[in-house]
């Protein structure tokens, strides 16, 4: 069964609570001052726009599309919910995104994540998709924890 994709205000108290959740879990996988995931007054900036996935009713993952500066994108805030984990939420959400950035003329796609055991579902879906491995970018310092992906449009 396919998942509904819609674009998120960040009103709701599911997507909400997701966005809690993530934010959560990435400061409990990721040493101090590490974390650049983006709170819910990031997501709301006019710089980026939300998606959430769902099905019956129920909230199953987020993502998100900041433009940057230099006319390219940054995939950000990706989350499945625990009871949709390994359905293709974030599959779906992704593929969404990718054809969003492509649509508005986007050359590359870039994200930044941590690493370790805990991001490794992440890394293996974004390498899937292409991504690859570079530099850091935009305001981005590079650290032995985080890592940077890009992926040609």
């Amino acid at each position: 069964m396919a998942f509904e994709i819609r674009p998120d205000d960040l009103s709701g108290a599911a997507t909400r609570e997701l966005l809690a959740l993530h934010l959560r879990q990435m400061h409990a996988n990721s040493p101090p001052g590490s974390v650049f995931a983006l709170d819910l007054s990031g997501l709301q900036g006019a710089d980026v726009d939300v998606w959430s996935a769902w099905r019956d009713g129920r909230i199953a993952g987020i993502g998100a599309l900041r433009a940057l500066a230099d006319g390219n994108g940054e995939l950000k805030s990706m989350r499945t919910h625990p009871d949709f984990l390994r359905q293709g939420v974030a599959v779906a959400i992704l593929r969404h995104i990718l054809g969003v950035a492509r649509a508005r003329g986007m050359s590359r796609l870039s994200l930044e994540t941590g690493s370790g055991a805990a991001f490794e579902p992440a890394l293996a879906l974004y390498r899937a998709h292409g991504f690859e491995p570079g530099p850091a970018f935009g305001d981005y310092v590079a650290s032995d924890f985080n890592q940077f992906l890009h992926l040609a449009l």
